[in-house]
């Protein structure tokens, strides 16, 4: 199944390697794209769990879903992440 979901804090390209980087790492989750613009990441999956499993992942780098609580720990989060995926290149 394919899917693409809304995330906040998404700013960058850093943000972005960042997000394709650690679902790919997922058992089951493949094809990540994200979109920048739209603020909005898509990839195939299997079950709902493997869904729900992304989903989890993304709220703790700091890209929660829109409409999921994004307290300052989240945003601080995907500062962190953008950061530690700018100075990997």
């Amino acid at each position: 199944m394919r899917i693409s979901v809304h995330v906040q804090n998404l700013k960058c390209s850093g943000c972005e390697n960042t997000i394709v980087n650690r679902l790919t790492e997922l058992k089951n989750i493949f094809d990540v794209e994200v979109n920048q613009e739209e603020q909005s990441v898509a990839f195939d999956y299997h079950t709902n769990h493997d869904f729900e499993t992304a989903k989890h992942v993304l709220s703790r780098i700091g890209y929660p879903i829109v409409g999921k609580e994004n307290k300052l720990k989240t945003k601080a989060q995907s500062y962190n992440s953008c950061a530690i995926s700018k100075i990997k290149k």
